[in-house]
């Protein structure tokens, strides 16, 4: 008996042109006699669309292909069905796939998306909505907002738009945590919300984050000198430097002194003065290498 597959391609993310991808995918499934059903997002209803595609085929998994926003929406969708999600990495942001150490080629994802065993993997809670991997408040969710505004993407994209953020930084914030039972009181440049380890440029920003642990670890930096980012970009976090705290829990509240913005897997949520966060324990299964 042929077993059935869900296919969630998003057409746009990343700027790549997905058909190759589509055709490798097809092929896969009709060698190893999988039945596939492909679906295209949108940006509308996709939520409703995959659950009422998930009740029709009653699949054993879920391929994604796009970055860790489409990956969110799927793993939001099938919050309540038990199906193990497979990753092709195809977007912009491809933060969990790194962190997940998914292979470089697309015939080594394919075998891990449809044919690899999976982790049961946390996801976090802020403010309702859900976060996979990395998310934060401050200069950073600074970064995202002026990206998604301007026009040019990629590499150089960033890199513009990294130098104008960092050009033109407001005051720091003062941030009130509250976590474990304690508060304390930082003045941040940026409060990490990790989940995970690395940022999707490979960046660690959280050295002993792991994704099914049942907690999750809030990253305070709160000086953001050239010394300390050109650690944390060649990878040598410092974790006992004195501008940097971390803190583990499974839940915490954020207050600052004035509205910050905030982005959550790389995608900008408006200006935040008050985050409430708790931890989804072993939220979705997702295929591991």
């Amino acid at each position: 008996m042929k077993k059935n597959i869900i296919f969630v391609v998003n057409p746009i993310s990343g700027d790549l042109d997905k058909s190759d991808l589509v055709n490798a995918v097809t092929e896969f499934a009709i060698t190893n006699h999988f039945d596939l059903e492909v679906y295209e997002t949108s940006g509308k209803n996709d939520i409703k669309e995959i659950q009422s595609l998930y009740r029709q085929y009653n699949p054993e998994r879920i391929i994604v292909a796009g970055g860790d926003g489409t990956i969110k929406m799927v793993a939001e969708a099938m919050e309540h069905h038990d199906v193990i999600i497979g990753i092709l990495p195809a977007g912009s942001a491809n933060g969990l796939s790194v962190d997940l150490n998914l292979p470089p080629t697309i015939e080594e994802n394919l075998k891990i998306a449809f044919l690899n065993h999976y982790i049961e993997m946390d996801m976090i809670c802020i403010n309702g909505k859900k976060s996979i991997h990395l998310s934060d408040i401050g200069i950073n969710a600074d970064l995202v907002k002026n990206y998604e505004e301007s026009n040019l993407r990629g590499f150089w994209g960033y890199a513009l738009q990294a130098y104008s953020t960092i050009k033109d930084l407001d005051e720091p914030f003062i941030a009130t945590i509250s976590a474990n039972n304690q508060t304390v009181v930082h003045t941040a440049r940026i409060i990490v919300i990790a989940n995970s380890q690395r940022y999707g440029t490979g960046v660690t920003i959280n050295p002993n984050g792991v994704m099914n642990d049942g907690r999750f670890e809030l990253v305070i930096l709160k000086s953001l000198d050239i010394f300390l980012l050109g650690k944390i970009i060649t990878g040598n976090m410092p974790i006992d430097s004195d501008d940097i705290v971390i803190i583990s829990t499974d839940k915490a509240t954020i207050k600052t002194d004035y509205p910050v913005n905030f982005q959550i897997d790389g995608e900008y949520c408006g200006e935040q003065t008050d985050l409430e966060i708790h931890i989804l324990h072993k939220q979705m299964k997702i295929a591991i290498p």
